[in-house]
Protein backbone atom coordinates (compact mmCIF):
# COMPACT_ATOMS: atom_id res chain seq x y z
CA UNK A 1 0.00 0.00 0.00
CA UNK A 2 1.27 3.26 -1.18
CA UNK A 3 0.07 5.10 2.46
CA UNK A 4 2.05 8.99 1.52
CA UNK A 5 -0.28 8.39 -1.77
CA UNK A 6 -3.49 7.81 0.73
CA UNK A 7 -2.25 10.11 2.81
CA UNK A 8 -2.61 13.07 0.46
CA UNK A 9 -5.86 12.33 -0.19
CA UNK A 10 -6.61 13.27 3.19
CA UNK A 11 -4.53 16.60 3.58
CA UNK A 12 -7.84 18.78 3.41
CA UNK A 13 -9.89 17.05 5.49
CA UNK A 14 -6.75 16.43 7.87
CA UNK A 15 -6.41 20.02 7.92
CA UNK A 16 -9.71 21.41 8.88
CA UNK A 17 -10.16 18.93 11.42
CA UNK A 18 -6.90 20.11 13.28
CA UNK A 19 -7.93 23.73 13.01
CA UNK A 20 -11.55 22.80 14.89
CA UNK A 21 -9.51 20.82 17.60
CA UNK A 22 -6.76 23.65 18.21
CA UNK A 23 -10.06 26.15 18.06
CA UNK A 24 -10.78 24.23 21.51
CA UNK A 25 -8.78 26.41 24.42
CA UNK A 26 -8.12 23.12 26.02
CA UNK A 27 -6.24 24.63 28.80
CA UNK A 28 -6.28 23.25 32.28
CA UNK A 29 -8.65 25.42 34.18
CA UNK A 30 -8.48 24.32 38.37
CA UNK A 31 -10.94 27.28 38.87
CA UNK A 32 -13.60 25.41 36.85
CA UNK A 33 -12.59 21.51 37.62
CA UNK A 34 -15.42 19.46 39.06
CA UNK A 35 -15.95 15.82 38.71
CA UNK A 36 -18.35 16.39 35.61
CA UNK A 37 -14.91 18.28 34.28
CA UNK A 38 -11.90 17.28 35.97
CA UNK A 39 -9.60 19.37 34.41
CA UNK A 40 -11.97 22.57 33.43
CA UNK A 41 -14.49 22.65 30.77
CA UNK A 42 -12.02 22.92 27.42
CA UNK A 43 -10.22 20.05 27.84
CA UNK A 44 -12.94 18.22 28.33
CA UNK A 45 -14.55 19.49 25.26
CA UNK A 46 -11.37 18.82 23.08
CA UNK A 47 -12.00 15.32 24.59
CA UNK A 48 -15.65 14.74 23.61
CA UNK A 49 -15.15 16.23 20.08
CA UNK A 50 -12.04 13.51 19.28
CA UNK A 51 -14.96 10.83 20.36
CA UNK A 52 -17.38 11.84 18.93
CA UNK A 53 -15.10 11.91 15.39
CA UNK A 54 -14.46 8.17 16.33
CA UNK A 55 -18.18 7.51 16.78
CA UNK A 56 -18.90 9.28 13.42
CA UNK A 57 -16.08 6.63 11.90
CA UNK A 58 -17.56 3.37 12.71
CA UNK A 59 -15.67 2.87 15.84
CA UNK A 60 -15.67 2.36 19.69
CA UNK A 61 -15.55 5.14 21.78
CA UNK A 62 -15.22 4.84 25.51
CA UNK A 63 -15.30 8.06 28.22
CA UNK A 64 -13.09 7.25 31.27
CA UNK A 65 -14.52 9.57 33.73
CA UNK A 66 -14.24 12.61 31.80
CA UNK A 67 -10.29 12.27 32.02
CA UNK A 68 -9.37 9.99 28.94
CA UNK A 69 -11.29 8.25 26.49
CA UNK A 70 -10.27 6.05 23.68
CA UNK A 71 -11.23 4.90 19.91
CA UNK A 72 -10.92 1.41 18.80
CA UNK A 73 -10.83 -0.44 15.61
CA UNK A 74 -9.75 -4.22 15.12
CA UNK A 75 -10.05 -7.90 16.57
CA UNK A 76 -7.51 -9.62 18.55
CA UNK A 77 -6.55 -10.38 22.47
CA UNK A 78 -3.68 -8.14 22.44
CA UNK A 79 -3.67 -4.73 22.25
CA UNK A 80 -1.80 -1.88 20.20
CA UNK A 81 -2.03 1.45 22.29
CA UNK A 82 -0.89 5.17 20.38
CA UNK A 83 -1.39 7.37 23.00
CA UNK A 84 -1.98 11.59 22.39
CA UNK A 85 -2.81 14.40 24.51
CA UNK A 86 -5.52 17.53 23.39
CA UNK A 87 -4.69 19.33 26.26
CA UNK A 88 -1.97 22.27 26.08
CA UNK A 89 -0.37 24.54 27.90
CA UNK A 90 -1.25 28.45 28.33
CA UNK A 91 -0.72 30.48 25.21
CA UNK A 92 1.35 33.19 26.37
CA UNK A 93 1.93 36.79 24.99
CA UNK A 94 3.42 37.93 21.40
CA UNK A 95 2.07 35.91 18.87
CA UNK A 96 2.13 36.68 15.28
CA UNK A 97 -1.06 34.89 14.52
CA UNK A 98 -3.92 33.86 17.03
CA UNK A 99 -3.42 31.04 19.23
CA UNK A 100 -6.47 29.00 18.84
CA UNK A 101 -7.51 29.19 15.26
CA UNK A 102 -5.09 26.87 13.31
CA UNK A 103 -4.53 30.27 10.93
CA UNK A 104 -2.23 29.25 7.84
CA UNK A 105 0.95 30.17 6.27
CA UNK A 106 3.75 29.29 4.35
CA UNK A 107 2.40 25.50 4.77
CA UNK A 108 2.34 26.22 8.15
CA UNK A 109 -0.77 25.60 10.16
CA UNK A 110 0.13 27.66 13.45
CA UNK A 111 -1.62 27.17 16.45
CA UNK A 112 -1.42 26.30 20.88
CA UNK A 113 -1.18 22.44 20.11
CA UNK A 114 0.15 22.42 16.41
CA UNK A 115 3.02 20.09 17.14
CA UNK A 116 1.96 19.40 20.92
CA UNK A 117 0.25 17.35 20.47
CA UNK A 118 -2.65 18.08 18.74
CA UNK A 119 -1.46 17.74 15.10
CA UNK A 120 0.31 14.85 15.94
CA UNK A 121 -2.66 13.23 17.34
CA UNK A 122 -4.94 13.89 14.68
CA UNK A 123 -2.20 12.41 12.64
CA UNK A 124 -2.75 8.95 14.09
CA UNK A 125 -6.22 9.84 14.10
CA UNK A 126 -6.11 9.64 10.11
CA UNK A 127 -3.97 7.05 10.29
CA UNK A 128 -6.23 4.97 11.60
CA UNK A 129 -9.23 5.89 9.50
CA UNK A 130 -6.71 4.92 6.53
CA UNK A 131 -6.48 1.49 7.55
CA UNK A 132 -10.10 1.13 8.25
CA UNK A 133 -11.10 2.51 4.59
CA UNK A 134 -8.84 0.00 3.02
CA UNK A 135 -10.17 -2.48 4.99
CA UNK A 136 -6.75 -4.43 6.37
CA UNK A 137 -7.68 -7.29 8.01
CA UNK A 138 -5.89 -6.45 11.82
CA UNK A 139 -4.86 -9.53 14.21
CA UNK A 140 -4.53 -7.07 17.13
CA UNK A 141 -6.83 -4.43 18.52
CA UNK A 142 -5.77 -0.95 17.84
CA UNK A 143 -6.52 1.97 20.11
CA UNK A 144 -6.12 6.08 20.04
CA UNK A 145 -5.92 6.60 23.59
CA UNK A 146 -6.64 10.29 24.32
CA UNK A 147 -5.36 12.15 27.26
CA UNK A 148 -6.37 15.68 28.60
CA UNK A 149 -3.67 16.25 31.59
CA UNK A 150 -0.64 15.33 29.58
CA UNK A 151 0.54 18.77 30.54
CA UNK A 152 0.04 18.93 34.24
CA UNK A 153 0.84 15.08 35.77
CA UNK A 154 -0.58 12.51 33.53
CA UNK A 155 -3.46 12.30 35.85
CA UNK A 156 -5.36 11.73 32.77
CA UNK A 157 -3.65 8.56 32.30
CA UNK A 158 -3.58 7.21 35.49
CA UNK A 159 -7.50 7.22 35.66
CA UNK A 160 -7.33 5.88 32.73
CA UNK A 161 -5.49 2.49 33.85
CA UNK A 162 -6.69 2.38 37.21
CA UNK A 163 -10.25 1.16 35.05
CA UNK A 164 -8.75 -0.27 31.46
CA UNK A 165 -6.40 -3.06 30.46
CA UNK A 166 -2.26 -1.82 29.74
CA UNK A 167 -1.60 -2.02 25.93
CA UNK A 168 0.63 -5.00 24.87
CA UNK A 169 2.82 -2.35 22.87
CA UNK A 170 2.59 1.12 21.87
CA UNK A 171 3.63 4.68 20.70
CA UNK A 172 3.07 8.24 21.84
CA UNK A 173 3.10 11.02 18.73
CA UNK A 174 4.14 13.47 21.05
CA UNK A 175 8.22 13.65 20.17
CA UNK A 176 10.76 13.39 17.26
CA UNK A 177 11.75 11.00 14.84
CA UNK A 178 12.70 8.38 14.25
CA UNK A 179 12.50 6.45 17.69
CA UNK A 180 12.40 7.51 21.39
CA UNK A 181 13.74 4.77 23.30
CA UNK A 182 15.19 6.59 26.47
CA UNK A 183 13.02 9.55 28.47
CA UNK A 184 14.76 11.08 31.34
CA UNK A 185 13.46 11.07 34.40
CA UNK A 186 11.39 14.14 35.65
CA UNK A 187 10.70 15.27 39.27
CA UNK A 188 9.43 18.64 40.49
CA UNK A 189 11.45 19.98 43.47
CA UNK A 190 10.53 22.87 45.63
CA UNK A 191 13.65 24.98 46.83
CA UNK A 192 12.33 27.43 50.05
CA UNK A 193 14.20 30.41 51.41
CA UNK A 194 12.88 31.55 54.78
CA UNK A 195 15.23 33.73 57.16
CA UNK A 196 12.84 36.76 57.43
CA UNK A 197 13.12 40.24 58.02
CA UNK A 198 10.37 42.36 60.12
CA UNK A 199 10.40 44.77 56.74
CA UNK A 200 11.11 42.98 54.18
CA UNK A 201 11.98 45.33 50.77
CA UNK A 202 10.65 42.84 48.09
CA UNK A 203 7.12 42.85 48.87
CA UNK A 204 6.05 40.22 46.20
CA UNK A 205 7.61 38.34 43.47
CA UNK A 206 6.40 36.27 40.91
CA UNK A 207 7.44 34.47 37.49
CA UNK A 208 5.97 31.57 36.20
CA UNK A 209 2.56 29.15 36.15
CA UNK A 210 4.27 26.00 35.04
CA UNK A 211 7.09 23.77 35.97
CA UNK A 212 7.18 22.59 32.26
CA UNK A 213 8.02 26.02 30.74
CA UNK A 214 10.38 28.70 30.99
CA UNK A 215 8.65 31.82 32.25
CA UNK A 216 8.34 34.54 29.95
CA UNK A 217 7.24 37.26 32.31
CA UNK A 218 8.19 38.22 35.60
CA UNK A 219 6.75 41.04 37.77
CA UNK A 220 8.38 42.17 41.48
CA UNK A 221 7.25 45.07 43.91
CA UNK A 222 10.06 46.24 46.53
CA UNK A 223 9.96 49.26 48.52
CA UNK A 224 13.57 50.56 48.57
CA UNK A 225 15.20 54.01 48.00
CA UNK A 226 17.46 53.78 45.40
CA UNK A 227 17.47 57.05 43.32
CA UNK A 228 19.47 55.75 40.41
CA UNK A 229 17.41 52.65 39.71
CA UNK A 230 15.82 54.20 36.65
CA UNK A 231 19.03 54.33 35.37
CA UNK A 232 20.21 51.10 36.03
CA UNK A 233 17.43 48.86 35.09
CA UNK A 234 17.51 50.74 31.47
CA UNK A 235 21.07 49.74 31.19
CA UNK A 236 20.80 46.15 32.78
CA UNK A 237 17.95 45.60 30.26
CA UNK A 238 20.14 46.66 27.13
CA UNK A 239 23.35 44.44 28.43
CA UNK A 240 20.84 41.15 28.41
CA UNK A 241 18.74 42.43 24.90
CA UNK A 242 16.09 42.54 27.44
CA UNK A 243 12.45 43.75 27.71
CA UNK A 244 10.78 45.28 30.41
CA UNK A 245 9.31 47.97 32.60
CA UNK A 246 9.58 50.22 35.55
CA UNK A 247 7.48 52.30 37.06
CA UNK A 248 7.83 54.14 40.89
CA UNK A 249 4.38 54.84 42.55
CA UNK A 250 4.53 56.67 46.24
CA UNK A 251 5.62 54.38 48.26
CA UNK A 252 6.55 51.61 46.02
CA UNK A 253 8.52 50.49 42.64
CA UNK A 254 6.95 48.03 40.36
CA UNK A 255 9.29 46.37 38.16
CA UNK A 256 8.95 43.41 35.27
CA UNK A 257 10.74 41.71 32.45
CA UNK A 258 9.91 39.95 29.61
CA UNK A 259 11.54 37.16 28.54
CA UNK A 260 11.15 34.07 26.05
CA UNK A 261 8.84 30.77 26.80
CA UNK A 262 10.42 27.44 25.89
CA UNK A 263 9.84 23.82 26.56
CA UNK A 264 11.64 22.77 30.07
CA UNK A 265 13.03 20.00 28.80
CA UNK A 266 16.05 22.51 27.36
CA UNK A 267 15.60 25.75 29.36
CA UNK A 268 18.63 27.06 27.09
CA UNK A 269 16.16 27.52 24.68
CA UNK A 270 14.17 30.17 26.48
CA UNK A 271 14.91 33.23 28.47
CA UNK A 272 14.31 33.01 32.23
CA UNK A 273 12.22 36.11 33.38
CA UNK A 274 12.23 35.52 36.64
CA UNK A 275 16.07 34.63 37.06
CA UNK A 276 17.01 37.70 34.92
CA UNK A 277 14.55 40.25 37.39
CA UNK A 278 16.58 38.35 40.21
CA UNK A 279 19.71 39.09 38.71
CA UNK A 280 18.51 42.75 38.96
CA UNK A 281 17.47 42.73 42.29
CA UNK A 282 20.36 40.88 44.27
CA UNK A 283 22.13 44.17 43.99
CA UNK A 284 19.19 46.37 45.02
CA UNK A 285 17.40 44.81 47.91
CA UNK A 286 19.69 44.08 51.29
CA UNK A 287 17.11 42.61 53.66
CA UNK A 288 17.53 39.20 54.64
CA UNK A 289 15.12 37.06 52.84
CA UNK A 290 14.30 39.43 50.00
CA UNK A 291 18.40 39.41 49.74
CA UNK A 292 18.54 35.37 50.38
CA UNK A 293 15.76 34.92 47.78
CA UNK A 294 17.00 36.63 45.11
CA UNK A 295 20.40 35.68 45.72
CA UNK A 296 19.61 32.27 45.61
CA UNK A 297 17.95 32.08 42.27
CA UNK A 298 21.00 34.26 40.42
CA UNK A 299 24.04 32.10 41.85
CA UNK A 300 21.43 29.00 41.19
CA UNK A 301 20.15 29.44 37.45
CA UNK A 302 21.38 32.48 35.48
CA UNK A 303 23.65 30.75 32.60
CA UNK A 304 23.61 27.01 34.27
CA UNK A 305 20.37 25.37 33.88
CA UNK A 306 22.23 21.82 34.60
CA UNK A 307 22.47 22.07 38.39
CA UNK A 308 26.52 22.62 39.14
CA UNK A 309 25.07 25.03 42.21
CA UNK A 310 23.13 22.37 43.86
CA UNK A 311 25.70 18.96 42.54
CA UNK A 312 22.53 17.75 40.86
CA UNK A 313 24.66 17.63 37.18
CA UNK A 314 24.90 14.76 35.66
CA UNK A 315 25.28 13.11 32.27
CA UNK A 316 25.08 9.62 30.68
CA UNK A 317 25.34 8.58 26.97
CA UNK A 318 21.80 7.11 26.63
CA UNK A 319 19.89 10.38 27.94
CA UNK A 320 22.43 13.18 28.10
CA UNK A 321 22.18 15.85 30.49
CA UNK A 322 20.39 16.44 33.34
CA UNK A 323 18.54 19.29 33.33
CA UNK A 324 16.56 22.06 35.56
CA UNK A 325 14.10 24.72 34.85
CA UNK A 326 13.06 27.36 36.86
CA UNK A 327 9.73 27.35 36.77
CA UNK A 328 7.66 29.22 39.37
CA UNK A 329 9.49 31.65 41.49
CA UNK A 330 7.20 33.86 44.22
CA UNK A 331 7.96 35.40 47.05
CA UNK A 332 5.90 36.80 50.28
CA UNK A 333 7.29 38.78 52.65
CA UNK A 334 5.35 36.82 55.60
CA UNK A 335 6.30 33.46 53.97
CA UNK A 336 9.59 33.56 52.37
CA UNK A 337 10.33 32.48 48.94
CA UNK A 338 9.73 29.72 46.85
CA UNK A 339 11.37 27.84 43.58
CA UNK A 340 9.60 25.33 41.81
CA UNK A 341 12.02 23.50 39.64
CA UNK A 342 11.45 20.78 36.72
CA UNK A 343 14.62 18.29 36.94
CA UNK A 344 15.05 16.81 33.70
CA UNK A 345 17.26 13.79 34.60
CA UNK A 346 19.26 11.39 33.23
CA UNK A 347 18.39 7.81 33.09
CA UNK A 348 21.47 5.95 34.96
CA UNK A 349 21.12 8.53 37.15
CA UNK A 350 21.07 7.81 41.18
CA UNK A 351 18.28 10.76 42.21
CA UNK A 352 18.20 9.36 45.88
CA UNK A 353 22.06 9.76 46.20
CA UNK A 354 22.37 13.32 44.54
CA UNK A 355 19.12 14.57 46.29
CA UNK A 356 20.89 14.12 49.30
CA UNK A 357 24.05 15.58 48.45
CA UNK A 358 21.79 18.59 47.22
CA UNK A 359 20.02 18.83 50.52
CA UNK A 360 23.09 18.56 52.73
CA UNK A 361 24.59 21.43 50.65
CA UNK A 362 21.80 23.73 50.58
CA UNK A 363 21.27 23.08 54.28
CA UNK A 364 24.13 25.13 54.91
CA UNK A 365 22.69 28.31 53.33
CA UNK A 366 19.44 27.18 55.28
CA UNK A 367 17.77 26.60 52.02
CA UNK A 368 15.46 23.78 52.05
CA UNK A 369 14.54 21.50 48.97
CA UNK A 370 11.28 18.96 48.93
CA UNK A 371 10.98 16.40 46.47
CA UNK A 372 7.10 17.31 44.92
CA UNK A 373 7.12 14.41 42.61
CA UNK A 374 9.26 11.84 40.64
CA UNK A 375 8.40 10.11 37.45
CA UNK A 376 10.92 7.44 36.51
CA UNK A 377 13.18 7.54 33.56
CA UNK A 378 11.96 5.50 30.92
CA UNK A 379 13.74 2.87 28.50
CA UNK A 380 13.44 0.39 26.06
CA UNK A 381 16.75 -1.85 24.54
CA UNK A 382 17.44 -1.46 20.51
CA UNK A 383 17.06 -4.67 20.20
CA UNK A 384 13.46 -5.18 21.15
CA UNK A 385 11.08 -6.26 18.34
CA UNK A 386 8.84 -2.99 18.81
CA UNK A 387 12.12 -0.88 17.76
CA UNK A 388 12.74 -3.17 15.61
CA UNK A 389 9.23 -3.08 13.85
CA UNK A 390 9.30 1.03 14.05
CA UNK A 391 12.75 1.10 12.37
CA UNK A 392 11.66 -0.98 9.24
CA UNK A 393 8.41 1.31 9.14
CA UNK A 394 10.41 4.64 9.38
CA UNK A 395 13.06 3.47 7.13
CA UNK A 396 10.41 2.26 4.36
CA UNK A 397 8.57 5.49 4.45
CA UNK A 398 11.37 8.35 4.80
CA UNK A 399 14.60 6.33 3.38
CA UNK A 400 16.29 7.40 6.28
CA UNK A 401 18.07 5.82 9.33
CA UNK A 402 16.05 4.73 11.81
CA UNK A 403 18.40 6.15 14.91
CA UNK A 404 17.91 6.10 18.57
CA UNK A 405 16.77 9.30 20.57
CA UNK A 406 16.73 10.43 23.78
CA UNK A 407 14.39 13.21 25.48
CA UNK A 408 14.08 15.23 28.20
CA UNK A 409 10.06 15.45 28.04
CA UNK A 410 8.29 13.26 28.96
CA UNK A 411 5.25 11.22 27.10
CA UNK A 412 2.71 8.83 27.45
CA UNK A 413 5.08 6.41 26.06
CA UNK A 414 6.42 6.29 29.99
CA UNK A 415 3.47 4.93 31.57
CA UNK A 416 3.28 1.78 28.75
CA UNK A 417 4.99 -1.43 29.51
CA UNK A 418 6.62 -1.54 26.32
CA UNK A 419 5.72 1.67 24.85
CA UNK A 420 8.12 4.44 23.09
CA UNK A 421 8.34 7.79 21.71
CA UNK A 422 7.42 7.80 17.63
CA UNK A 423 7.47 11.13 15.94
CA UNK A 424 6.29 13.38 14.77
CA UNK A 425 8.82 16.37 14.77
CA UNK A 426 11.50 15.22 11.90
CA UNK A 427 15.09 15.40 12.28
CA UNK A 428 16.45 19.26 11.13
CA UNK A 429 13.25 20.47 12.13
CA UNK A 430 12.60 23.84 14.86
CA UNK A 431 10.71 22.43 18.26
CA UNK A 432 8.22 25.15 18.93
CA UNK A 433 6.56 23.22 21.26
CA UNK A 434 5.61 25.49 24.28
CA UNK A 435 6.68 28.55 22.30
CA UNK A 436 4.96 31.07 20.56
CA UNK A 437 4.19 31.29 17.55
CA UNK A 438 3.76 27.13 17.60
CA UNK A 439 3.29 25.47 14.17
CA UNK A 440 3.26 22.10 12.18
CA UNK A 441 4.17 21.80 8.89
CA UNK A 442 1.54 20.35 6.76
CA UNK A 443 3.89 18.69 4.33
CA UNK A 444 5.46 16.47 7.65
CA UNK A 445 1.78 16.15 8.98
CA UNK A 446 1.09 14.03 6.04
CA UNK A 447 3.99 12.17 5.73
CA UNK A 448 3.17 11.56 9.62
CA UNK A 449 -0.03 10.20 8.82
CA UNK A 450 1.65 7.80 6.16
CA UNK A 451 4.25 6.65 9.16
CA UNK A 452 1.24 6.10 11.56
CA UNK A 453 -0.93 3.87 9.01
CA UNK A 454 2.27 1.67 8.31
CA UNK A 455 3.13 1.52 11.89
CA UNK A 456 -0.36 0.17 12.40
CA UNK A 457 0.07 -2.39 9.99
CA UNK A 458 3.24 -3.25 10.90
CA UNK A 459 2.56 -4.17 14.76
CA UNK A 460 -1.23 -5.02 14.43
CA UNK A 461 -1.64 -6.51 10.95
CA UNK A 462 0.14 -9.11 8.37
CA UNK A 463 0.63 -6.40 5.65
CA UNK A 464 2.69 -2.92 5.30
Amino acid sequence: MNWMEQAKKKQNELITELQQLIQIPSVLDEEQSSSAQPFGPEPLKALEWMLQKGQEAGMTVKNVDQMAGHIEMGEGEELLGILGHVDVVPAGKGWTFPPFEGQINNDRLYGRGAIDDKGPTMAAWMAMKLVKEAGIPLNKRVRLIIGTDEESGFRCVDRYFEKEEMPHIGFAPDADFPIINAEKGIATLQFTTSKLDTDEQLHSFQAGTRTNMVPDLATAVIRVKHETIEKEFDLFKKQHDLQGSLEIEENRIVLTVEGKSAHAMEPNDGVNAGVYLAEFLKDIVTTSGSKTFVDFISTSFLNDSRGHAFALNYQDEMSGDTTLNAGILAFDPSLGGTVDVSLRYSVSYDFDRNLTKCQALLKEKAIAVDVVSNSKPHYIEESDELIQSLSRVYERQTGEKATLLSIGGGTYARVLNKGVAFGMLFPGEKDVAHQVDEFVDIPNLIKAVAIYADAICELASNQS
